[in-house]
């Protein structure tokens, strides 16, 4: 159904992985410093990660309501079991899908407590040229945060080689507190690079562009920008973005912007990466 790539979006996005950095001595004479700042130290990785993560999940929700088609989603295939309740206007324009896991709480099959509503309007077929897709939340809670979600994903067509290609508009939060929340915003491209003319998803793969920006909850404003020239890849069968290059930039850095390569060991299906921070390099184990 039309949410079939929706999973995949941010997959997307970014150093959305739990970042743990260890010192890469990759200079002869050892003498690479140790990261010693609380943001570098995965601060700003762990609230991406928390927002990626949360948002890859309600677009998976979505996913997997548009897919099934069902009153609740039972199957597990998803990670949802029976705690929501599906509902889908297809009368209303733009249509209008509800995913309900009730006020109280429901712990699903991936042992995650979930409350409030996803909502989904959309226009046409995720396929259809020009079609848009914008998700949004209803007062809803993972684990006692809040989650708010609101992105817009638009069909640009074909591009020049055949691909489905797709703008996504990002503006979420997480309220960790009354007086603590983290958000991002921003807009990606997504091009859908194989695995559109099957209907298997393990099969699918993207390609993802553009920039975003972290807000910590200590105020710290962290850019996020993927090289125009090494996009990331992203592989639904595969846990860890597969290869592309990102630039993180912040007022807060000293010795410039940090460069994070997904590609580093000749990239592939696995957890290794690797930051560079000015002349020195440091491991990153994705998680």
């Amino acid at each position: 159904m039309l949410y079939k790539s929706l999973l995949r979006n941010g997959a997307l996005l970014i150093v959305a992985c739990l970042l743990t950095f260890t010192a890469c001595r990759r200079n002869k004479d050892n003498t690479t410093p140790a990261l010693t700042t609380a943001d570098d130290k995965g601060g700003y990785a762990s609230d991406a990660a928390q927002l990626d993560r949360n948002s890859n999940d309600v677009i998976s929700i979505s996913d997997a309501a548009g897919s099934t088609g069902g009153s609740n989603l039972r199957t597990t295939a998803t990670t949802i079991g029976s705690c929501a309740t599906v509902t889908n206007d297809t009368v209303s324009v733009p249509h209008k899908l509800t995913i309900d896991f009730g006020t109280t709480g429901c712990t699903c099959l991936d042992l995650r407590t979930r409350s409030g509503k996803i909502i989904v309007y959309y226009s046409g077929h995720y396929k259809d040229s020009a079609s848009t897709h914008t998700i949004t939340t209803n007062n809803y809670f993972v684990d006692g945060y809040q989650v708010i979600v609101h992105k817009t994903v638009t069909n640009n067509g074909r591009n020049t080689s055949g691909q489905y290609w797709y703008t996504v508009t990002v503006n979420d939060s997480i309220i960790i507190a009354p007086d603590s929340i983290i958000s991002w915003n921003g807009s990606r491209t997504r091009t859908w690079y194989a695995g559109y003319s099957t209907p298997d998803r393990t099969d699918d793969v993207y390609l993802i562009g553009g920039t975003t920006t972290v807000t910590r909850a200590n105020g710290h404003v962290f850019n996020f920008t993927i090289s125009s020239t090494a996009p990331l890849k992203v592989a639904l069968a595969c846990r860890w973005i597969e290869d592309g290059t990102v630039t993180i930039s912040s007022s807060t850095f000293t010795g410039g912007d940090r460069i994070l390569n997904y590609g580093y060991g000749g990239g592939g299906c696995d957890d290794m990466a690797q930051v560079t921070i000015g002349t020195h390099t440091y491991n990153i184990t994705l998680h």
